[in-house]
């Protein structure tokens, strides 16, 4: 049993969960409320997903940039 949740904790951790969520997790396994525990996964998908999706408007942002700058000296050549 501490095996199984030391893995689901290692596993938040190489995630990007931080020790709230970590400490969220070991209680709710400690509790046995599997439904509350897939309810906090869910949440910690939806943080991570955000991070990933503000994490790609920048690069979009660098790829305009990049776009731009190459334009402006080819007119300019």
């Amino acid at each position: 049993m501490k095996e199984e949740l030391e893995k689901i904790l290692t596993n938040l951790s190489d995630a990007g969960c931080g020790s709230e969520e970590l400490e969220k997790a070991r209680k709710l396994y400690e509790a046995g409320d599997a439904e509350a525990m897939i309810r906090h996964f869910r949440k910690c998908r939806c943080s991570r997903m955000e991070e990933l999706h503000e994490s790609q408007r920048k690069v979009d942002c660098l790829d305009f940039l990049i776009r731009q700058t190459a334009k402006m000296f080819q007119q300019t050549i």
